[in-house]
């Protein structure tokens, strides 16, 4: 069977999620190129690919589909419920397509998208090894060719959800879904970016940045860039692009649970919330 790893037509670019340890900078709310951040981006992801192949191999191994950081189970999370069988999901920001992978044992026929081609070509050769088939196209996550309403739901775990403009990808997805389609999306806690350091690790017990004035924070030295908003700006984002909130999950992992990124601790993690998992509808 020909591994279906497809190239988008030009465009812009931006790219998935999980980064290494942070070290971060707030950049001003307006740049002198404001799409800057899709090169670099792509850039980043292409050189931290590699180091992310052994944990896709062993999410691929998982029979199981886990969220977030902290691998939260779909059984108990449920953020699939009410999903027709074959429903057609699209993955925004897959990497190396392990949540695309959890989908399609389930029944769903996903489509997984990112922008960094190493990481697609490390999923397609998982889908040889795994013997599990599913369409992965190379396209930045905020502009894709796709028809309108083509997709019964869209997913994005530290993928588009946070390397890709919200004001940008979101619209998308509104745009790719069906009505009545869900938006599914992971990304880090309000309260983890507040209390990480200027000088990067792991998330202390003291705020030490502010809640309103960020929305692009940059990594020194990697040249890449994350989007944080509000929880307000994501509400009114939301509504704004057809999308009403289903829910919101502040995970809060149980005792012995291990992260995937090294964000916080995991006695951080269960005082306050290191990620949310965001739930919405859109308009029918």
């Amino acid at each position: 069977m020909v591994v279906s790893l497809l190239e988008a037509k030009p465009g812009a670019a931006t790219e998935n999620g999980g980064a290494p340890t942070r070290a971060l900078v707030e950049a001003p709310r307006r740049t002198t190129n404001d799409l800057d951040y899709i090169a670099r981006n792509k850039a980043a992801w292409e050189r931290w690919a590699p180091g992310h192949f052994a944990a896709g191999r062993k999410t691929w191994e998982d029979d199981e589909l886990r969220w977030g950081m902290w691998g939260v189970r779909e059984t108990e999370a449920q953020l699939l419920d009410g999903l027709a069988a074959g429903a057609d999901i699209v993955e925004l920001g897959c990497g190396t397509a392990s949540i695309s992978a959890g989908l399609a044992r389930r029944g769903f026929r996903p489509t997984g998208v990112d922008i960094a081609r190493p990481q697609l070509e490390a999923a397609a050769g998982f889908e040889r090894e795994f013997d599990l088939w599913f369409p992965l196209l190379c396209a930045n996550a905020e502009r894709l060719h796709f028809d309108d309403e083509s997709f019964d739901c869209a997913v994005s775990e530290y993928g588009a959800s946070l390397w890709c403009n919200p004001r940008r990808w979101v619209p998308e997805a509104s745009r790719l879904l069906r009505p009545g389609g869900r938006l599914i999306f992971v990304t880090n806690g309000a309260f983890l970016i507040s209390c990480t350091p200027e000088s990067g690790g792991r998330a202390g017990d003291q705020l030490v940045r502010d809640y309103f004035s960020r929305y692009r924070i940059e990594f020194p030295g990697d040249g890449a860039v994350e989007f944080h908003l509000t929880h307000g700006h994501w509400v009114r984002l939301l509504r704004a692009n057809g999308f009403v909130l289903e829910n919101l999950i502040e995970t809060r992992p149980p005792p012995g649970a291990k992260a995937r990124f090294d964000f916080a601790s995991l006695e951080w993690a269960q005082r306050w919330p290191s990620e949310e998992i965001w739930v919405a509808s859109k308009v029918a």
